[in-house]
């Protein structure tokens, strides 16, 4: 008789360890917490600062593990709990946001994740062998998705973990960030696979699909490659020396006076050494220029309006302002209807404005006031400030530089900046107002978004915040310098004006995204017609 083989803990359905009992349950749910815990510290956290950006190619390890594991109850319940426990651990900083964010961001990944984990575990029983493939697939396709629509949230693309990793994410400049996610995710999946059935058949699994790791090595040494030779060349291009503005109040608690007075007081300052654009941040100065010009009711905020606009009178140099832009609904009308704006001045005189496009879930937009009367009044009784949507992509014109103004959560989506370039941004100006996280964490995950958006299309990003992080970033991705977040400071830097290169990501969108959520539909129709088909072949044989 030959001698039995060992059986590891790990394995499923052969383990010892008898599914549903309490120890099996133990690990499952050791595994969903190790994996939550790796996920969160990937980015930018509490643990580091700038991230552990490493852990992000074995995050996920644990959770595909589990994903085999678990059976067809379990698994859901299993998602709910990966996609609260996650969230609530990676965005933390989130209670600081609003009451409700920090419920209804975890909450909203516990649904994802309550449809995503049960598909993943459906790409592992429809094809044994090379589900890893398939999973990979439909990770990267959900990764796309949850960017879009009324609740995308680009927080968490697991390729974000990888901006401090320059030679990787030049293939950005091709792919989007959805390119740097399929490489961190890849040995996850793989590996996750590899254990599923435990650690002494991690030989042979390896043996089996040497293949996929030849091809795999070969990608990544190829970005890696490409991220060292497709770098674009900053010696010779032009370059705009600008002033970021980083005054370290927050404008909505209404000292709007000395906000100004700090605003002005920074940007004289950074005058002497003769920018030649002042950013101020998102929302810098609150009172409705525009409409309290027009509409002198509020004697206090047309003073306020008025010294401002004798301040950038005097100037010689173009400011660009984030401000609350107030308009009546009607011609003749009462009610006032405000957008979050970005204004500009040129030698004072108000030339140009972008009003944000994109706005921030629940907290800035929420188009379901008549279908979810009670979530919306909740959400005003939390003290909810709800702008309108602008619906034009500006670019802004001076003598010297063509740029647009995506604002504050605008900067962690491709297709915005993509949208600017196309219409001929030459530089990318981010204004952001993230004081109230008071997290420096929260601060570094939202830049680092914004390092994508420059290799991306291969233009300058460069940050203006009120509390941090304010930066400028290079056409390569490279931090090329940044003040420290929550002081009253500026930054005052010769940015590149890199418009020779149109990359392929400008040109073709997030098409890398969108490939993946077909191709993940198309294996998964794939898989149960050839499982259906099998099943009718074997049973008419047996019947034979």
């Amino acid at each position: 008789m030959a001698a039995s083989k060992p059986v590891s803990a790990l394995s499923h359905p052969e383990a010892k360890v008898k599914e549903n009992s309490l120890p099996a349950i133990l690990i499952d749910l050791a595994l969903l917490f190790l994996s939550a815990f790796l996920f969160a510290f990937s980015f930018p956290s509490g643990i580091s600062t700038w991230g552990l950006f490493p852990l992000g190619f074995i995050a996920l390890v644990p959770l595909f593990i589990l994903v085999h594991r678990s059976n067809w109850i379990s698994i859901f319940i299993y998602g709910l709990l990966f996609g609260f426990a996650s969230y609530s651990i990676f965005n933390f900083w989130l209670v600081r946001f609003h009451p409700l964010a920090i419920f209804i961001v975890p909450t909203i990944y516990a649904l994802f994740f309550l449809l995503l984990l049960p598909l993943l575990k459906l790409a592992d029983v429809l094809f044994p062998k090379k589900g890893y493939l398939v999973q990979l697939t439909i990770w990267i396709g959900y990764e796309y998705l949850k960017t879009t629509g009324f609740l995308g949230y680009p927080y968490g693309i697991m390729g974000y973990t990888q901006y401090l990793f320059r030679p990787l994410i030049g293939i950005s400049s091709i792919t989007g960030v959805w390119g740097v996610s399929f490489l961190v995710i890849a040995p996850s999946v793989f590996l996750g696979n590899a254990l599923k059935r435990g650690t002494e058949e991690v030989r042979a699994f390896f043996r089996e699909n040497k293949t996929a790791i030849i091809i795999y090595t070969a990608l990544f040494a190829g970005s890696l490659l490409f991220g060292f030779i497709g770098k674009v060349d900053l010696k010779d291009p032009p370059s705009l020396k600008v002033a970021l503005v980083q005054h370290n109040v927050d404008p909505w608690k209404n000292d709007y006076e000395e906000s100004l007075r700090l605003l002005t007081r920074l940007s004289e300052e950074a005058m002497k050494r003769s920018p030649e654009l002042v950013v101020w941040p998102e929302t810098a100065f609150i009172p409705a220029i525009e409409y309290h010009t027009k509409h002198r009711t509020n004697k206090e905020a047309y003073r306020l309006v008025k010294e401002l606009t004798e301040y950038l009178e005097a100037q010689n140099v173009p400011f660009v302002i984030g401000n609350d832009d107030g308009v009546l609904k009607r011609l003749g009308g009462t009610e006032r209807i405000d957008y979050n704006a970005s204004l500009l001045f040129d030698k004072g005189t108000f030339r140009q404005k972008y009003r944000k496009t994109h706005l921030v879930p629940f907290t800035e937009h929420f188009p379901f006031q008549k279908q979810l009367p009670g979530i919306h009044k909740l959400l005003l009784e939390a003290d909810t400030h709800f702008w309108e949507k602008g619906d034009e992509y500006t670019v802004f014109q001076t003598d010297k530089v063509a740029f647009s103004t995506p604002i504050c959560f605008e900067d962690c989506f491709g297709y915005l900046s993509r949208e600017f370039v196309q219409n001929g941004a030459e530089l990318i100006v981010n204004m952001s107002n993230d004081l109230w996280s008071h997290s420096i964490p929260s601060e570094m995950q939202h830049m680092a978004m914004s390092v994508f958006r420059a290799v991306e299309n291969r233009r300058s990003v460069v940050r203006s915040t009120n509390g941090g992080i304010t930066c400028t970033i290079d056409p390569n991705g490279k931090i090329t310098s940044l003040i420290d977040p929550f002081i009253e400071s500026y930054l005052v830097s010769d940015v590149p004006v890199y418009t020779e290169t149109t990359t392929l990501y400008t040109r073709w969108g997030d098409w890398f995204g969108k490939g993946a959520v077909y191709c993940g539909v198309a294996l998964l129709i794939f898989g149960l017609v050839l499982r259906r088909f099998r099943n009718r072949k074997g049973s008419k044989e047996n019947h034979d």
